[in-house]
């Protein structure tokens, strides 16, 4: 059987999400995916991005991630998306990746991705829940087959793990919680339910 082909896609201002996409990275490939991390178009105006320090350094060190493109998704049998909350909802970088893919949807490209999806924002109740199932429509829509890590593993009882999709909540120096164990099983779990799959496609 062929390995899992799994794209990890993000978008991040500072480093949140891309520390989540980087253990899932790790963790998918410990699982024996073949695996691509891929971050959407930036649509801030440059000086605004210089004008906050750790975006610009954010931005500055992850130059050479790959943009991801429809090519990608239709590569991939499975995708992770990480992404932070804006009041509630997606950035607006990763709807407009998504809204870019009309053309691979309507020739059936994506139906029967395995898909799963985290998420981060500035508080606890920030909106991370409802940014994870906002993805998760948007999948629906591709034909998508979720898969969230539920209540699968005792790394999802603890902080930051939840039965949507991995969620953090962030400081000013970062994370405040620990995370690295919720988002290597939700990884493995993806790797692990796509290879039942494919394995029944033989």
């Amino acid at each position: 059987m062929n390995n899992v082909k799994l794209a990890i896609i993000y978008y991040n201002m500072t480093g949140t999400n891309y520390q989540m996409v980087k253990w899932a990275e790790e963790a998918a490939k410990e699982a024996g995916a073949e695996v691509k991390v891929l971050k959407v178009d930036e649509l801030a105006p440059e000086e605004v991005i210089n004008a906050n320090e750790a975006w610009k350094d954010f931005t500055e060190s992850t130059k050479d991630v790959p943009v991801a493109r429809s090519e990608d998704l239709i590569w991939a049998d499975s995708i992770i998306f990480s992404v932070p909350t804006r009041f509630g909802n997606i950035a607006s970088q990763m709807k407009q990746f998504f809204d870019l893919q009309s053309g691979v949807w309507a020739e059936g490209k994506l139906a029967n991705k395995v898909v799963s999806a985290m998420s981060s924002a500035q508080n606890s109740h920030g909106g991370q829940e409802t940014t994870v199932r906002t993805i998760y429509t948007t999948m629906m829509h591709w034909g998508a087959i979720i898969v969230p890590p539920g209540y699968t593993d005792d790394s999802v009882y603890v902080a930051g793990g939840n039965p949507y999709g991995t969620s953090v909540t962030t400081g000013r120096d970062g994370m405040v919680e620990d995370v690295e164990a919720a988002v290597r099983h939700q990884a493995k779990r993806t790797v692990e339910v796509t290879k039942w799959l494919k394995k029944g496609q033989e």
